[in-house]
């Protein structure tokens, strides 16, 4: 850094910044916006999902009567059903891949 702050040494990128394009769903049955309290409705029911999805478009998809697959971008969450209205989440598809070690 020879002595110099680093916001002396920043330069802007030449590149333009577009943002991320719309999510999208084309395999799933529908296309919901998670309410700013965390929910989404269907069929007059609100189902709990998560405040940190808040205004974010998720794919719900029914895979069986009653029950429905929630994705985010490819990710599958979980599932909820229509009587307990809570999302029941899968195994956490961010978390790290360990490799077995042999």
């Amino acid at each position: 850094l020879d002595m110099k702050r680093p916001a002396d040494l920043y330069t802007a990128s030449a590149r333009h910044y577009e943002g991320l394009p719309e999510l999208a769903y084309p395999f799933h049955d529908r296309d919901v916006v998670v309410t700013s309290c965390g929910r989404l409705c269907l069929h007059r029911k609100r189902i709990n999902i998560s405040l940190v999805l808040a205004g974010q478009k998720l794919g719900i998809k029914e895979v069986d009567e009653g029950i429905w697959l929630v994705s985010f971008m490819h990710y599958d969450l979980g599932y909820f059903d229509l009587e307990q209205k809570t999302l029941q989440p899968l195994d956490n598809p961010f978390g790290t891949r360990l490799s077995p070690i042999s």
